[in-house]
Order: structure tokens, then sequence, then C-alpha cells
């Protein structure tokens, strides 16, 4: 018997493995030619898929920018413009171009977080012009299911446009969510600082003391405390 050396022995090993190779791609082309396909067409869709979000939040951010400089825009004092300086007449022509600017970055980008800051600030408007109905529809999608600030944000403001609107139950319930969620976009002693108010303008003053001293008690030596003293002693309760 020949006998054959380690070399040739992994030569032929080599050459089995070829064939072995060569024998299972032709079997199996057609399965591994549909998962090739199905892979370049899930990193075309993927890579397609960041290129659109990336543009979109482009177009978004610009549309956002130029909206936010006309809520930012100030208003003439006495009919007088300020020298060098863009201005708007009167609040109301102010806050209606910037709802309507907004408005639409919200609508058209409502998957980007420009859509949903536009959204806020569309709501802030529509408070500002005194339309609490309009500010509401704006602010309520983004205070049940909008991210985190954002929607920590809407659910402040939306309460204080429950307020106007006598929603008394809808704005205890916001506030009380926002306690047992501290955020630091609307801290504690804020979301306190509220409700005490709110009790106070529903003449419910047992239940605004409360808030009150509890603010004074959890948040001592603060502008915030100093507040809630400054209300205790407008209702005699010091």
């Amino acid at each position: 018997m020949a006998h054959i050396s380690r070399k040739e022995l992994k030569k032929d090993e080599f050459r089995e493995g070829l064939e072995s190779t060569y024998e299972f791609l032709s079997e199996h082309k057609r399965a591994i030619w549909q998962v090739s396909v199905v892979v370049v067409v899930a990193l075309c869709a993927f890579f397609g898929w960041r290129y659109y979000s990336n543009h979109q939040d482009a177009k978004a951010a610009a549309a956002y920018a130029a909206a936010m400089k006309v809520y930012n825009t100030p208003v003439e004092t006495n009919g007088q413009p300020i020298p060098g300086e863009k201005t708007y007449p009167t609040k109301t022509v102010k806050y209606e171009k910037a709802e309507k600017l907004l408005g639409a970055v919200a609508t058209r980008y409502a998957g980007t977080r420009y859509g949903q800051m536009a959204r806020y600030y569309a709501g802030i408007s529509e408070e500002r012009l005194g339309k609490y109905a309009d500010a509401s529809r704006w602010l309520e999608p983004l205070a049940s299911g909008g991210d985190g600030p954002f929607q920590a944000l809407a659910k402040f403001e939306l309460a204080h446009v429950y307020d106007r609107m006598g929603k008394h139950q809808q704005v205890v319930a916001l506030y009380q969510q926002l306690l047992k969620k501290p955020n630091v976009f609307v801290p504690k002693p804020v979301v306190l600082l509220a409700l005490a108010d709110h009790y106070q303008t529903v003449k419910d003053t047992t239940l605004a003391a409360k808030y009150y001293e509890q603010i004074k008690s959890e948040y001592p030596n603060t502008g915030v405390a100093d507040q809630a003293s400054q209300r205790l002693e407008m209702l005699g309760k010091t």
C-alpha cells in the first residue's frame, strides 16, 4: 500500500471540501439566490429608510425654525416698532401666523421630534389667542402619546387650558399624573404650586393651603416656597 504523506492528505481533504461546497451550492442555488435577494432588498429598504428619515428631519427642522422665528418675534409696544427688528402690530396677528405655520409642521412631520415640538407650540399659540378648544386639540394627542419630555410639557400646558375651560376634574387628573412621574422639564414643586393655585381658583382654600404647605415643607428656602408663602398669606392661612 502506497504511503500518503500528510501534505497530500491535506490536499485531498481540501479538494473534497471544495467539491462538497460546490455540490451544496449547486443543489441549493435557488434557495441561496432567493435569500440573497431578500437580504439585498432588506438592505436597500434600510438604507433607503435612513436616507428618507434624515431628509425628513432636515426639512422638518428648517420648517420648524421658520415657524418659531415668527412665534418668537416681538410685538410692537404702543404701536411703535422696535428699531432694527421685525415686529408684529399685535399678539393676535403674531400668534395666528405662528399657529398656522406650526400646525403645518406638526401635521406634515408628525413622526419627527420637530413635528411634536411644533404641535406643542401650536397649542400654546391657540391658548394665547384664547382659543382653548383648539389648543386642547393640539395638545391632547401629545399629552397621551408623545415622547417623555413632550408628553410631560403637553400635560402641564393642557391642564392650564382645561382650567380655563372649566374642566376641573381633568385638571386635577393631569396634575396628579405629573406628580406620580416627576420630570426634569416639569419638576414636582412647579406642579404642586399649579395644583394649589387651581384649588385656590375654584375656592377650595383647604386643599389649596394643603399643597402650599407641602411645598414649604418639602422645598424650603426656594423660590417656589416663597411663592407658596405669599399665597398662604393671601388666603389668611399663615
